[in-house]
């Protein structure tokens, strides 16, 4: 459901457990950063209000959640590819001999401009050696540690998997 005139109220009239979903995330986000003290209680009823309010008006749900196994394997995949992204920039940061070649490649991003796309540049931007700087004639521009490296192949694999997530 699109959110029209009225703001967060459609979306929220649209999907009332997607509204649920998210005020329970934001209420543990509030845990973990603020701790369970029952004299903030107001500050944080509030607090989560305005969250899953903002998340609703700027992110309407919509009729797909994905699938939650692709999901799984794609924060699985996350994970083991940072460690062993960070393990290797950390290698190259401190080994001198290891040559840095530090540059631009573009990636043709196959999915459509929006929350997909921009889910997609912020996972990427999380990996080690790799940072999206902005779009060029539909593709996505990313400045790297060592333009040797299979990037883009790098980029394809990780697009292959959020897009596996997203349906």
């Amino acid at each position: 459901m699109s959110v029209d005139g009225n703001g967060a109220r459609a979306a929220i009239g649209g999907s009332w457990s997607s509204a649920a979903w998210r005020a329970i995330w934001f209420l543990c986000l509030w845990l973990v950063l603020a701790g369970a003290d029952l004299k903030d209680l107001p500050a944080a009823a509030g607090a989560v209000a305005a969250a899953t309010w903002a998340s609703l008006r700027l992110l309407p749900p919509t009729g797909s959640s994905g699938s939650p196994g692709a999901i799984a394997q794609l924060a699985l995949r996350f994970l083991y590819e940072s460690v062993v992204a960070g393990a290797d920039v950390a290698r190259r940061a401190l080994d001198p001999r290891l040559p840095l070649r530090p540059g631009f490649v573009t990636y043709p991003i196959g999915l459509p401009p929006g929350a997909g796309r921009n889910i997609f540049a912020t996972l990427t931007s999380l990996l080690p050696g790799t940072v999206p700087t902005g779009e060029e004639k539909g593709q996505l521009v990313y400045h790297c540690l060592d333009v040797g490296q299979p990037v883009v192949a790098q980029l394809a694999a990780e697009e292959e998997a959020l897009s596996r997530a997203l349906k």
